[in-house]
Parts: C-alpha cells; structure tokens; sequence
C-alpha cells in the first residue's frame, strides 16, 4: 500500500472556512479525511483565523456536521490575540475590545480586563470579527488606539467565505481603523506567527503539514512557520490566482480539497506531471499539450505542472496556449482563460 499524505507528517493544521466547510456545509471529503487522521495517529489541529467563535462553539459547529472534535484541537486567532496581549501588557490591564462574547472571555482568562468604552487608563485594543460590530465600537477603538493603546488584530483576512459567497471579513473592518488612525495592528493570526506557532506546540508537531484554502494566510502562514503545505481549492484562492503566484508563497502540494490527505504524497506535489507536456515558449507563455493515448484530463495535475514550469519571482500572469482539446477543457474547468499568447 501507498504511504499517504497523511502518513509522512505527524500533525494535520487544518483551516476551517473554505477548507473543512463553508458556512454551514462541510466540505465533501472533509469528515473522512479527519477521519482517517485519527485513525492513523496523526494529530489534528483546526486552526482558524475566525476569532468570532471560542473553541467550544468551533467544536461543537464541527460535531454537528459529522466532524467530531473537541475544543483541545481548536486553535484560533482570538486565542493567539489573548497571547500576545498578556505577554506585552501587565496584569490586569484594560483592553478595548472590538468583537463578540468569547473574545472578550478569553481576554479575560488572559488575566487582563475586558471593556467596550474609551477611556484614559485603556492600555490595548484588540480587534475580531463580529457580525455585529459597527461604528461607535469603531469610534471608541479609534479613539483608545490615538491614545497609545496597543492594538492587536486577530486577523487580517479581508474576507470570509460562506455558503452565500465571500462576505467581509476582520481585515475589512481593520482596514477601517487603519484608514481612521494611521496606525499599523499586531497580528496574531495567519500568516504572522503567532496562531502557527500555538497550534503546532498544541499538537506537539515536529513535522505538521499546513492545509488550507488561502495563499495570503494559510500558504503564507506555513511559509512564516518554515513548515509543508497542502493548498486546496475548495475555497478563496483560485487555480489562476495560484499560477499568477510568486514563488516564495508556492505550497509543496495543491488539490481539489481536504480529501487529498489520503493520497500519495508524489500525485500531488507540484512538479512535472504524466500526462502533460508542458513547454515554455518565451518568459510569459507556455504551450501545453495532453500526452499519451487514453489520457484522463486530470485538471488538478495540469495546474500542478504548469506551476512547475511558471515559477515568477515577483509574481505575474502567464499566457497558456492549449495545443489539443483535452488541454482546453482542463484549463476550462480550472478557470485558467488566458489561452492565447498576446
């Protein structure tokens, strides 16, 4: 038997939104692939920059969609955010909180003192997302942060994928703050180090694989913490927008979804693929031709292939010629349009 992807590290840190579910729905695949984690011995991790839900609520929205955890396995930004706080103010202090219940409580289990107002004696300022935030609490975040308050986001992600589509997330309303103040937050959560840091010396990882949706916070996220990741495109990034990618903020390995855990490591790793003949043809473009007879159309190995061959320093778009229909239709499925060189 094949060893899996899931056999050669020691700990699973999975992203929750647009990774295990979206919204209310998991992700198909996602309850068998953790699953199969326990069952092998691998420890699983759920780390989340969603700071509007304490571990509890997190493990048990799991549980229900047939995702068995306990909130021991919850890592989230708000957790990282309380952290940070503690180590760089002294006991007791007040800190302004912007954000729902639970992180106001985990300030509190900080040690530190939770409040909704400006007022003199505010050391710090911390910042999650809330459904229900708006502009007085802005105003009174605003007014703490111009006086010298610390100020700690939990995370910076602009938005937050649901079953309704991509709706605004913490970083939209950071953005907001730093618009009003002209000052820059701490970040606790992906891909500042943080939140990475506290979910692999939860599970005691010494080799953990980083799964998640987002090059600007999961990929990025295991690129500040040194670690291996798994990009899934069951969320935000897009194939395009992986391709367009810098090299620096490649995964070692990209798939449909969280499924992939149970596969072979080497069919999914970012390199040359079987199948696919892919050719550069001048510094913006490649051509790209299906090889072998009976050939399957494997999409997720043609992007796989050509981010092996299109690697940009900084960056930048590629123009990809399909040289037979098979290739066509992969780059239809995978949303790639640009077919013709300029």
């Amino acid at each position: 038997m094949k060893r899996r992807l899931l056999d050669i590290y020691d700990a699973l840190l999975l992203d929750l939104d647009g990774t295990v579910y979206r919204g209310n729905e998991a992700v198909p695949g996602a309850a068998e692939a953790v699953k199969a984690a326990r069952e092998n011995g691998t420890a699983v991790r759920f780390v989340t920059n969603n700071a509007s839900r304490s571990p509890e609520d997190v493990a048990e929205h799991l549980t229900d969609m047939g995702i068995p955890a306990k909130p021991i396995e919850v890592s989230t930004s708000a957790q990282a955010a309380g952290t940070v706080l503690k180590d760089r103010l002294r006991a007791g202090a007040e800190v302004l909180v912007v954000g729902t219940r639970s992180l106001a409580d985990i300030v509190e289990a900080a040690g530190l003192t939770p409040v909704d107002e400006f007022s003199e004696t505010v050391s710090g300022v911390v910042q999650g997302l809330s459904k229900d935030v708006g502009w007085r609490d802005l105003a009174e975040a605003a007014l703490a942060i111009r006086n010298g308050a610390l100020w700690v986001a939990c995370n910076m992600d602009a938005t937050l994928p649901t079953e309704r589509g991509e709706l605004p997330g913490n970083g939209a309303l950071v953005a907001a703050l730093r618009a009003a103040t002209s000052q820059e937050p701490v970040v606790a959560g992906k891909p500042a180090r943080p939140l990475m840091d506290e979910a692999i010396n939860s599970a005691g990882a010494r080799n953990p694989l980083v799964v998640g949706d987002r090059l600007d916070t999961d990929i990025a996220g295991a690129v500040t913490a040194e670690v291996d990741a798994l990009l899934v495109l069951s969320g935000v990034t897009t194939a395009a927008e992986l391709l367009a990618a810098p090299a620096w903020l490649r995964p070692r390995y990209v798939a449909a979804d969280i499924g992939s855990v149970r596969t072979p490591p080497a069919e999914l790793e970012i390199a040359p693929q079987r199948g696919w003949e892919v050719e550069r043809t001048s510094e913006l473009a490649v051509s790209v031709r299906a090889a072998g007879s009976g050939h399957r159309g494997d999409e997720f190995a043609l992007l796989r292939a050509l981010c092996a061959v299109h690697r940009p320093i900084d960056g930048g778009d590629v123009f990809v010629r399909a040289e037979d229909d098979t290739t066509r239709d992969a780059l239809r499925a995978l949303g790639i349009a640009k077919t013709a060189v300029p």
